[in-house]
């Protein structure tokens, strides 16, 4: 590989399953106003898979036009209850009023990773995991989000599958990686087939 992969993402979450999986990359962030283009796609009708892959692609690109020559992973992760698009919450109140709008329901992740070169993409796709939250006290939620705190609004939904936050959950369908924020499995076959990672 003769250039490490560019990842616009400040998720640490990507940033380890990549480091795990021994991908060579950098980080650069992209700056787009992202609850403005959101508000926009919604207005616009885009389904919640739509708008992750809109998202993923408007990440990867911006970063791309910095970076000529140079390949670059977009990625974003939607949760929608129905017709309701979640972001993630600003504080640990909101993400309690999330919670029990989530909880006792059926939900679902889309995540998306696309992949752009010189501002154009070569490579997208999009995975969607269904989750079960059980019908959780407000006692229990509340002994949560003390133990936790802050960090869980790192993540949209305010869980994480690979600490306590599996306990939020009665069923689980879908990918691991797609769960976390990055169809892991998809990326490494793509990028093997390309050349860019070799077994």
């Amino acid at each position: 590989m003769t250039a490490p992969i560019i990842l616009a993402s400040s998720s640490s979450i990507r940033a380890a399953l990549l480091r795990q999986a021994q991908v060579p990359f950098d980080v650069s962030v992209p700056r787009i106003d992202e609850p403005a283009i959101r508000a926009a796609l919604s207005v616009d009708g885009a389904s919640p898979r739509d708008m992750a892959d809109a998202l993923a692609e408007m990440k990867a690109s911006r970063v791309s036009q910095r970076h000529p020559g140079r390949l670059v992973l977009g990625c974003d992760q939607i949760l929608a209850l129905g017709p309701r698009v979640f972001s993630k919450a600003e504080s640990l109140p909101e993400l309690r009023a999330q919670l029990c709008d989530l909880r006792g329901q059926t939900h679902s992740l889309f995540s998306a990773v696309v992949a752009c070169e010189d501002g154009r993409p070569l490579w997208r796709q999009v995975r969607e995991a269904r989750l079960t939250m059980r019908d959780l006290s407000d006692d229990w939620l509340d002994a949560y989000l003390d133990r936790n705190g802050s960090a869980l609004l790192d993540s949209v939904g305010g869980y994480r599958i690979e600490e306590e936050g599996i306990r939020l959950f009665s069923r689980i369908e879908g990918d691991y990686f797609t769960i976390l924020g990055l169809p892991l499995l998809d990326l490494l076959n793509w990028l093997t087939i390309r050349g860019t990672l070799t077994t």
